[in-house]
């Protein structure tokens, strides 16, 4: 059996202005009723929200502030600064490390955390 060791966590502590609370149901319908057995009870979570688009943040570059534990998903995910100043949660990929700097482009270098369209990367990359 394996397990994480949570070495490459730099904190835990999340960036408050991108996490949210989601409303726990505890098995329960519209009307109050518990119609699921079972359920309820556990630690309370904070839900990061992760920019998968990148829509209006293409070929700036975004340096990787820390490195964080997602209690929402098994991936790691990294705050990254913007050169404009805004600061958003990214999925992190298994090399990354605070300092790193990470572009969103059509046509980038192909270093590990760019991001780049499906159709640009190389066959067997």
């Amino acid at each position: 059996m394996t397990g994480n060791t949570f070495e490459e966590i730099t904190t835990n502590v999340p960036y408050k202005p991108l996490t949210i609370s989601l409303k726990k149901h505890s098995g329960r319908n519209n009307t109050g009723t518990i119609t699921i057995r079972h359920q309820g009870g556990g630690h309370a979570k904070k839900y990061r929200m992760v920019d998968f688009y990148f829509h209006d943040k293409k070929t700036i570059p975004a340096k990787v502030e820390t490195v964080e534990y997602d209690p929402y998903r098994s991936a790691w995910i990294s705050l990254v600064c913007y050169n404009d100043g805004e600061r958003r949660y990214i999925l992190a990929h298994k090399d990354i490390r605070v300092g790193d700097v990470v572009v969103t482009a059509e046509k980038t270098p192909l270093v590990s955390g760019n991001r780049l369209e499906i159709g640009n990367i190389p066959v067997g990359l």
